[in-house]
């Protein structure tokens, strides 16, 4: 999986996205204008291939959205934990709308899935996680994820649970370093949980993060066999596809170079490889890797293609558009600010 330089493919964008290692793309905010350049961005892209790159995005709300303009303005997840909170059926629910409503829009502009939900536990550590995670309690980010999941399956669009196994309870950011988690397998029972939920609802996709347990495997998660082989696929019996994080990302160093970081990734169970804003990385490993075509693979890859069943105008006139986006703005509003004795 590589990026894209800007809003138009370039011709070396081409000759990379023809290259046979190459089955997907991720968008950035700098690919992204309107609905209507992106549209167009999407269908260049899917007529470049056949079977067509699939084309993913970091879509989450909050500080994480892409694409802004043109796009509804999503709440960070921590708002839907908050509404879980006050009443659970209306938390559930807005998990449903929040998920439905990112999924429906993006498919409607071409791109097949969003990394979404994070499904990481707030434990107050890391600032990178911070609002992006739905809740501090394992039980409720369980609930909450598969309702998340189910509102983008309504859609159209496949689920990623991020960041496997957790990236909450560390405070380095795996982007510009290596975190280390040093609790005992044990201890993470509460990271996992929310993971056995969506395993046994059908999960089709999960990202797997440049974290350490040394007290588990001497290799950070996106290179251990023993946590996506042994604890992903065999113990939660995860039946989708597995994404490494982006290989350029600093916590992904400590493995060596890029093409030694996709052999080793590979070797331990990843099946998506992103190298993402690092072009002369990209070519060293398209140059560097050999991989034989694995049809498993193929067709785990085949359910993460999206399913749009609304152009942007008759999705906004839709009845479930329209009440998403109206549950959405009620929850990001500030609370109304009352004095106390004042009159009502």
């Amino acid at each position: 999986m590589i990026d894209v330089a800007g809003p138009a493919l370039s011709a070396e964008d081409r000759e990379l996205l023809s290259h046979p290692l190459v089955g997907s793309v991720i968008l950035f905010s700098r690919n992204y204008q309107d609905p209507g350049q992106l549209r167009a961005l999407t269908a260049e892209l899917h007529a470049l291939r056949s079977p067509s790159l699939l084309v993913a995005v970091d879509q989450e709300g909050g500080r994480v959205q892409r694409f802004r303009t043109g796009f509804t303005a999503l709440p960070a997840l921590r708002h839907v934990g908050h509404a879980y909170d006050e009443a659970q059926s209306r938390g559930l629910a807005l998990a449903r709308s929040h998920a439905w409503l990112m999924a429906a829009e993006l498919l409607a502009c071409g791109v097949d899935f969003s990394f979404a939900p994070c499904v990481d536990l707030d434990y107050g550590l890391s600032t990178v996680i911070g609002d992006r995670a739905l809740h501090t309690r394992a039980a409720a980010v369980g609930e909450l994820s598969v309702a998340y999941m189910h509102g983008m399956r309504d859609a159209g669009m496949a689920a990623t649970a991020k960041h496997f196994p957790g990236h909450g309870a560390v405070v380095a950011d795996s982007h510009l370093s290596l975190p280390v988690d040093r609790r005992e397998y044990a201890d993470l029972e509460s990271d996992l949980r929310p993971y056995r939920l969506l395993c046994e609802n059908g999960l089709a996709g999960v990202m797997v993060a440049h974290v350490l347990y040394p007290e588990v495997d001497a290799l950070p998660a996106s290179f251990s066999r023993r946590w996506i082989h042994g604890v992903l696929r065999e113990e939660l019996r995860f039946a989708g596809l597995v994404f490494a994080d982006d290989l350029s990302m600093a916590g992904a160093a400590a493995v060596g170079g890029i093409v030694e970081r996709a052999q080793r990734a590979l070797a331990a169970g990843c099946e998506v490889l992103p190298v993402c804003n690092d072009r002369a990385q990209v070519a060293l490993l398209l140059d560097g890797l050999r991989v034989a075509p694995d049809p498993a693979v193929h067709m785990k890859l085949a359910r993460m293609r999206g399913r749009p069943t609304f152009d942007i105008p008759a999705l906004r006139e839709s009845a479930r558009w329209l009440h998403s986006s109206q549950a959405l703005a009620d929850v990001s509003a500030p609370p109304e600010l009352r004095l106390k004795g004042a009159s009502a």
